[in-house]
Order: C-alpha cells, then sequence, then structure tokens
C-alpha cells in the first residue's frame, strides 16, 4: 500500500538522515531540552512548527508504526521504530556526557 511505503520511508536509518537534513535544511536547532514535544498539534500549528528535530520523532515519526496498515508494513515499522528508539537512547546518552 503506498500509504504503508510513504510511512515506511520516514522510518529507520532512512527517516533519520531525512529528519536532520529537513531540519538543517529549516535551520532548526537539533534537540534542546527545554523546549518539550507537542503532541496536541493541529495540521497548521505542526506544518508551521519550529521545534527542535528531536521533537519531531515524538510529534511524528514514533507515531507511525501504528497507523500502518498491512502487516508487512506493521513489521518493517516496528523494526524501524525499534531502530529509532535506540538511536535517541543513544543521542540522549551522548548529550548527556555519558559515552
Amino acid at each position: 500500500m503506498d500509504q504503508d511505503a510513504d510511512r515506511l520511508d520516514a522510518l529507520g536509518a532512512i527517516g533519520i538522515a531525512r529528519a536532520f537534513h529537513y531540519g538543517g535544511f529549516k535551520n532548526r536547532v537539533i534537540y534542546d531540552p527545554g523546549i518539550k514535544p507537542n503532541l496536541l498539534m493541529t495540521r497548521e500549528v505542526y506544518k508551521n512548527n519550529t521545534a527542535p528535530t528531536i521533537n519531531h520523532f515524538y510529534e511524528k515519526l514514533l507515531l507511525l508504526k501504528d497507523r500502518m496498515n498491512t502487516a508487512t508494513g506493521k513489521r518493517l515499522a516496528t523494526e524501524r521504530h525499534h531502530f529509532m528508539q535506540a538511536f535517541l537512547d543513544q543521542f540522549y546518552h551522548e548529550w548527556e556526557g555519558k559515552a
């Protein structure tokens, strides 16, 4: 299903690369612990969002796994979701100077 394919493109290693590429293009900071993700945005607010790139993981990317339509899409999305979660765990570990 095309919708699953589009969502899968936003997940995993390529999804991470795309998120940071777009965030850089928009001159967004990578991370600011003082700016929390907004999970209750309207579509218009989302389109005009200037929050840090890391917030985008919580505001959209990590939500995609549960929006897949096919069994194959769900399986692949789950794998990529876990990869993204591991990336975020490592990111915070390094951000806090623990690695």
